[in-house]
This record gives structure tokens, sequence and C-alpha cells, in this order.
């Protein structure tokens, strides 16, 4: 049983985010998006990242799916690097208006990046992400989104991650940046995404980032496309 303080602070931030309950009977998805910010990601890719995402949340073909009357979307936003750092910049939000989906777009548009270069603990995000999606509201579906230019190089690894933490239910996407590191594309394929429908999408150079997440985006909020390749997790077989 949580402390009372951490149980007071889970409401509080309900309620500061828009979610008056904690069950929502029409959700039809949880998205946490995991922006990577680690030593490689300078201020210039940064922006980069920061942009596009924002860019993303205005287009309107995903306004347009985000706002679909079959149910809402609730979104959180954090970023990561090396052990033990994770920064929730966006809290769990209902994007059931425009308004809220423009407050999101505010938020990433002014939150600084912060200062500390840090390594890549990619196995530590995921598992800050599992943790997250307990605060989330009972949806449909329930999507961890991780961008990152790196292997794990840090902290826990990715495959003991999903060794230990129960992932049941959560599909995990990925973005992978390819500008800084080899192999980066199949490493996600192979190590990090799993569960139903889970998918990579590449972006071959930060340049690319800003149409890779809103492709990526897309693809989230339309869901699994019915007999598409599900990518295997650790221990499907």
């Amino acid at each position: 049983m949580p402390p009372l303080a951490d149980l007071l602070r889970r409401a509080a931030l309900g309620l500061g985010a828009g979610l008056a309950t904690p069950v929502l009977a029409d959700c039809r998805l949880a998205l946490a998006l995991a922006v990577d910010i680690s030593r490689s990601i300078d201020s210039q890719d940064y922006i980069i990242q920061t942009e596009g995402l924002a860019l993303a949340l205005e287009d309107r073909e995903i306004r347009r799916a985000i706002l679909a009357a079959d149910g809402e979307v609730v979104l959180a936003v954090y970023y990561w690097s090396g052990r033990g750092y994770q920064d929730l910049v966006q809290p769990w939000v209902r994007l059931d208006s425009p308004e809220a989906l423009d407050r999101v777009i505010w938020t990433v548009r002014r939150t600084p990046r912060p200062p500390a270069r840090l390594a890549t603990a990619l196995g530590d995000a995921l598992r800050y992400g599992r943790a997250l999606m307990d605060d989330a509201p009972d949806c449909d579906r329930r999507v961890i989104d991780v961008a990152g230019d790196g292997q794990n190089n840090e902290g826990i690894s990715v495959a003991r991650t999903y060794e230990r933490e129960d992932f049941t239910g959560i599909t995990v996407n990925g973005l992978a940046v390819g500008e800084h590191e080899a192999g980066i594309l199949d490493y996600y394929r192979t190590e990090v995404i799993r569960g139903p429908g889970a998918f990579v999408e590449s972006a071959p150079m930060q340049t690319d980032y800003p149409a890779a997440i809103r492709r990526k985006l897309l693809r989230e909020l339309q869901g699994p496309v019915i007999g598409a390749l599900i990518a295997p997790g650790p221990d499907d077989g």
C-alpha cells in the first residue's frame, strides 16, 4: 500500500491534469511518450524533437484522430536519459477538446532541455513507463512510445526490465533515430518493441524526426491493423 502522501500526490496529479476519475468507460488509448534527452541529444537536436512533437500534435489529421468520437485518448510525456533520471513533463491528461490538446503543445514547447548530459538508461526509462501506466485510466489500449538514438549503456538492461516487470497488456513502440549509432533500428526491432501490434518508425537523421513522429502517432491513434505482423516480445517465443 503506498504511503498516504503518495496517494494524495497521485490524486492531486490526476485532478490537476483533468482526470477527475481514474476510470474512463470510453477511453480507447493511454499513450505515454518517452523522449530521449541523453548526452547525444544536443541543443539543436532537442529543438528538432520538441518542435517536431508540437507540430505533430498540431497536425490536422492527428487532431482529428485524437478527438474522434469513438473514445477518449489520454496522454503523458516524460523525458529520460541516465539511470534514475526520468522527468514527467506532462502528467496524464484527457485530450477531450482542442483546448486540452493546445495546452499539451504549449507544455512541450515551453519545457527547457535539462542541463545535465547523461547516459542512455533505456531499461530504466521503460520501467518508469511501466509504473506510469499504473496511474493511467483504464483504457482499451496502453502504449509506451519510446524514441531514442542509442542502445542502453547504463543501468538495468532492456531485456532484464522485461524479465522483471509485468508488461502484460502494454505495447511498446519505438522511434529509432539513426544518426549517432549504427544498428539502432535493428536494436529497437529486436530488443525494445513488444506487445500487440508493436512497431518501429525510423528517422535516419534527426531532421527526419518530425515526419517520423507524425507517422508514429497516426499509427498509434489508428490502432493495430488486423492481420499485421506483430513483433514478438522476449518471452513470446
